[in-house]
């Protein structure tokens, strides 16, 4: 299971320069004041993944300001089972783009970051999940997928440049049957693979909920809402492909007078029902839909745990804030028996009490401190 050891920061959001030496492999607490820039170190280590990071942010909003002749940057290294590497990322000096580096050697694409860190994160700006639009299930449930089989973000942008590409065509009234029709083809390709990886993680988490491993907090039922994944369901993924294939052949004409791609993976929906009631997590109380979605994070990563032998690095933003005692109980015992590296920022240090091990540090504005009193305190609980 891959752990980080060390994090350097450097013109990043409201850092300057900021190294975390000696990184506990279980638990770093990070505490302080809101706005302090807690979360912001949560936000490098989620760009240590392939993608914008938790906040999915542009690369101008990163860069710190008052440092703009320095690029921002992050850096890592990782206990791996294959040794400790050095990751890093930032922006390039001469393109606007972000450029991956893998023991300082610069690498192809972000995808093969995949190979060394795993992340999932919870922050309070998912806690309107169940209330948000179909996108934000997708790419919520995308994640999940993603950190499962990593090739699953590289099928999705072949989708959706195939997608655009089309609807460009369309567009423009270039009817091309031949272009078109190869367009097509690797959107039914691709569009299959990613419903069948989407329906093969829901069905797996859905069964594992089921079964209740996420201990104290609540269990959900999980479906896929949409024509592909519902046709996986019934068909062979040949016939799956024909279908999509049809259906995007006969919407040519819709699609390019509205300027939309009508059907499509795009359009999916992640469907979660409280077992308990049988009630739509939208229908859901506040706490409720909270303690559903840390139910399903938790039992993702005990899944990546059991069955691929490793655990993600979890990444939970003010997750303590508004969860009773006895929740907070049933979650520090969950992620201590999961046993891999989390990082969770809170504004002060009561409520981890039960923790055997970990590390705190302090931070407040733009510093970080090691908070060695708490240290002791958790090794000796």
């Amino acid at each position: 299971m891959a752990s980080l050891t060390a994090l350097s920061l450097s013109a990043f959001r409201n850092y300057a320069h900021a190294r975390l030496d000696a990184l506990d492999p279980h638990f770093v607490i990070l505490t302080g004041p809101n706005g302090s820039g807690k979360t912001n170190i949560l936000e490098a280590v989620s760009l240590l993944t392939p993608g914008r990071g938790l906040r999915t942010a542009e690369m101008s909003e990163i860069q710190n300001r008052d440092h703009s002749s320095s690029l921002w940057a992050v850096s890592a290294q990782v206990q791996t089972d294959f040794g400790v590497i050095q990751i890093g990322t930032g922006r390039d000096a001469h393109k606007s783009k972000r450029v991956t580096r893998i023991q300082g050697v610069t690498a192809k694409s972000q995808a093969e970051l995949a190979d060394y860190v795993a992340c999932l994160w919870l922050t309070p700006q998912m806690d309107r999940l169940f209330l948000d639009g179909a996108s934000v299930r997708r790419k919520f449930l995308d994640r999940l997928v993603f950190t499962y089989d990593p090739s699953h973000a590289g099928r999705i942008t072949r989708y959706e440049r195939a997608m655009q590409e089309r609807l460009k065509l369309l567009k423009e009234k270039r009817f091309d049957p031949t272009w078109l029709h190869a367009l097509e083809m690797q959107m039914a390709e691709s569009g299959v693979a990613i419903a069948a990886a989407r329906n093969d993680v829901v069905m797996r988490l859905s069964h594992a909920q089921e079964r209740g491993i996420s201990h104290g907090f609540p269990h959900a039922h999980l479906s896929m809402m949409g024509s592909v994944e519902q046709s996986l369901q019934i068909n062979t993924a040949a016939q799956a492909e024909q279908e999509f294939r049809d259906l995007l052949s006969s919407a040519r004409l819709a699609d390019s007078e509205d300027g939309v791609t009508h059907h499509g993976i795009h359009r999916s929906d992640l469907k979660v029902v409280f077992r308990v009631t049988n009630m739509p997590a939208a229908a859901c109380s506040t706490g409720e839909q909270k303690a559903l979605l840390i139910g399903i994070i938790l039992s993702h990563a005990i899944l990546m745990k059991a069955e691929l032998g490793r655990v993600p690095i979890l990444l939970l933003d003010e997750i303590m804030a508004h969860l009773d005692e006895g929740r907070r109980t049933d979650l520090l015992a969950v992620l201590m028996d999961l046993g891999g590296q989390v990082f969770i920022t809170a504004t002060e240090n009561a409520g981890f009490h039960s923790l055997q091990n970990g590390q705190f540090w302090r931070v407040e504005n733009g510093q970080i401190s090691s908070d060695f009193s708490d240290q002791k305190s958790i090794k000796s609980a």
